[in-house]
């Protein structure tokens, strides 16, 4: 979980429809072929966990790395941002098609396409952190290695996910290989951050200005490049340890629902009716603005505890407070969901609003941890809450329209799409304010212009987003939950992931 992504989120994974039989079955009648061991299971969730390193590393550093180590000027920081997350939004519908007509080999349909991606996003993860010896043309750099990262990261991320349809024919058993994977997901996430935090914390520190009594641009010290070089290194390792364990210890089945599916509507045409769908536009329009406010605010919490406030050496415990209450409030999240009601829940998200103003107003460390915890805490719920409404939406819809099971990965796919793509507008244009307030990359102190943009960024700009995207979310009836012979009817089962 980047809380992002970023950070990047990883789409839900479906399980195709089970033949009528499967429904049959008893808890504890799965077939011992079905049945996954635990080392499988183990295996499968580690293959997760390079996505989630990289991606949370990127989330909270990428930008204070590009700024004040590359010291690229935040307009062509805004244009690596923005065209990383187009390239990885346009991956997705990409990776979709050229893995679906895929053929199968020895080693099945899904597990070459990751064991292939992994040197190329080994490397690409490594050189997005490398600091070149030229500096006319950092900005291209960046931009070429930060797209190409994301449209690599899409195509290892889709047929590892869908890997779980094709571990076993028991429905428990992919649920269960869910959580493993979920679970191993957090804790790489965990991980990202703190393990690549604590390594460049003494690229940021307080210490960095205090050789020099000047205002302006301060050189790059050979330390700072070591320290995100050694870094980049650790997260690149992650990608050939973990899919040589994920080859090693799962086994991918023929899928044999795909000769029994028949064909399909294309992707256009699915689109067509998806985004038809009014309770499938309300959901995407509010978190397209909800999303972009939790993106907005982890990206901009380092540079604003480095510039805005004198909170430099907080910064590592600040982002690790975030993530652990966030993981930690998830089971909670989950519970409240089932207790009160989707609707209910939403007002979790609304807790971030108060204490990211205060943040701004009050930047010291006692409100600093508070702010962190709390955000971690609301992050966790706006993570949660669109998988959780997502299979509601899309039973209502096809019990509304009959159509055949292939329009769900079409739902999920366009919501990942489009979500990436308000993530890339929020972040392109946040970071380019940036440039026009006057930030000067690598200077110890910067314009009280900058400053105020900075608390613009973490306090007035996810609030708006967030009370926009609540207020279209409670407009309105929410999607029928569908009776459970319904749901018994559509054959379909429902999983979804904080990463």
């Amino acid at each position: 979980m980047a809380v992002s992504h970023e950070g990047t989120l990883t789409p839900p994974v479906e399980t195709p429809p089970h033949p009528p039989e499967a429904h049959t079955l008893e808890p504890g009648s799965d077939s011992g072929a079905g049945r996954l061991s635990f080392c499988t299971k183990v295996c499968y969730g580690i293959g997760g966990v390079p996505n989630q390193v990289a991606s949370s590393a990127i989330a909270f550093y990428l930008q204070l790395f590009l700024l004040d180590v590359a010291q690229i000027p935040a307009a062509q920081v805004s244009l690596v941002l923005f065209g990383g997350k187009v390239s990885g939004a346009a991956a997705d519908p990409l990776a979709g098609f050229f893995i679906n007509r895929s053929r199968r080999t020895g080693s099945g349909r899904l597990m070459p396409w990751v064991l292939g991606c992994t040197p190329f996003i080994a490397l690409a993860s490594f050189f997005l952190w490398f600091l070149p010896p030229f500096t006319s043309l950092r900005g291209l750099w960046y931009t070429a290695l930060y797209s190409l990262f994301q449209a690599l990261a899409t195509f290892f991320q889709v047929p590892y996910t869908a890997l779980t349809m094709l571990l076993t024919p028991s429905p428990r058993e992919r649920d269960s290989a869910t959580v493993y994977r979920m679970t191993l997901e957090m804790a790489g996430t965990l991980m990202g951050a703190t393990v690549h935090g604590l390594i460049v914390s003494g690229a940021h520190g307080s210490h960095r200005c205090k050789e020099t009594a000047l205002p302006g641009q301060v050189a790059v010290s050979p330390n700072a490049t070591r320290l995100y070089s050694i870094a980049a290194t650790v997260v690149a390792v992650t990608y050939p340890v973990c899919s040589s364990l994920l080859c090693l210890g799962v086994k991918e089945r023929p899928d044999a629902s795909a000769r029994a599916s028949g064909q399909g509507l294309s992707f256009l045409a699915g689109l067509r009716l998806t985004v038809r769908h009014p309770p499938y536009l309300k959901l995407v329009i509010s978190f397209l603005f909800i999303s972009a406010a939790v993106q907005v605010e982890q990206s901009y919490l380092v540079l604003f505890c480095a510039h805005a406030s004198r909170l430099h050496d907080h910064v590592q415990s600040l982002v690790l407070t975030i993530l652990v209450s966030a993981v930690l409030s998830t089971p909670m999240w989950e519970w409240v969901l089932q207790r009160f009601g989707k609707r209910m829940s939403a007002f979790g998200i609304f807790g971030m609003v108060p204490f990211a103003i205060l943040l701004a107003a009050m930047p010291t460390a006692p409100v600093a941890y508070v702010v962190a915890f709390v955000s971690g805490v609301s992050i966790a719920v706006s993570l949660l809450l669109p998988w959780s409404m997502l299979p509601d939406v899309v039973d209502e819809f096809q019990l509304q329209h009959q159509h055949g099971p292939g329009l769900e990965t079409i739902f999920y796919s366009s919501y990942v799409f489009f979500t990436k793509l308000s993530g890339a507008g929020a972040l392109g244009i946040s970071t380019l304010s940036l440039d026009f307030a006057g930030y000067e990359s690598g200077a110890c102190k910067q314009a009280e212009q900058v400053v105020v943009t900075l608390k613009v960024l973490i306090g007035a700009m996810p609030t708006c987003m967030i009370l926009i995207g609540l207020c279209i979310l409670m407009v309105g009836p929410t999607p029928k939950v569908p009776s459970r012979n319904s749901s018994r009817s559509l054959g379909r089962r429902t999983s979804y992931s904080l990463a």
